[in-house]
């Protein structure tokens, strides 16, 4: 009997589990005139400081793409 329960009554436990951790782990939902404002703040600095904060608000694709890249970009030179 407990053969014939236990697969099922496992899946459903391990399913479960699974939708638990996936709702308590999203991701929150970015907020686009956030996003804008601090590219437009990152825009009015200068330099290195610049780069680092444009580098964090690229999207997750393009930042992807760049750390698997061999080819690493030169900072520019002032």
């Amino acid at each position: 009997m407990w053969m014939v329960v236990g697969g099922p009554l496992v899946v459903v436990v391990a399913a479960i589990v699974t939708a638990v951790i996936a709702i308590k782990g999203a991701d929150p939902v970015l907020n686009k005139a956030d996003f804008e404002r601090d590219l437009k703040a990152a825009h009015a600095l200068e330099g290195q400081a610049k780069a680092k904060v444009l580098e964090t608000l690229q999207p997750a694709q393009q930042a992807r793409n760049h750390v698997a890249s061999p080819l690493v970009a030169e900072p520019p030179v002032k």
